[in-house]
């Protein structure tokens, strides 16, 4: 859960509402062929709710009262893989600062398959 305060009040915003837009904007781009588990707790959801989840390869946490977002991608074969990580950085950070209006401090972009 994501908290800040504008001038009409508090907002709470919870995690799965920022991994469903990250992970949207993130699969949108080109060369992404999908999310890829991230850690023992993906890899959990993906045996109990199956292979797509609204959450899968998106970790999103707060530090000092800005977004640091952590990506687990799969990419095709034989695309520039640089590229494809600033596509999706510039991409997500749009994507999250136009809807939440809250700053992204970093974005971290794991490629861990090439497909």
């Amino acid at each position: 859960m994501i908290k800040f305060y504008n001038p009409l009040g508090k907002v709470c915003m919870t995690s799965d509402y920022f991994a469903g837009l990250v992970g949207a904007a993130a699969q949108s781009c080109y060369g992404v062929c999908d999310m890829a588990t991230g850690g023992t707790s993906d890899s959990l959801k993906t045996i109990v709710l199956g292979t797509n989840y609204p959450d899968k390869g998106v970790r999103v946490t707060e530090e000092d009262g800005k977004l640091v977002i952590e990506l687990h991608i799969k990419v095709t074969y034989g695309l520039n893989i640089a590229a494809i990580v600033r596509s999706i950085t510039h991409k997500v950070k749009y994507a999250v600062e136009d809807a939440t209006t809250l700053k992204v401090e970093r974005i971290d972009v794991y490629v861990d398959d090439i497909v």
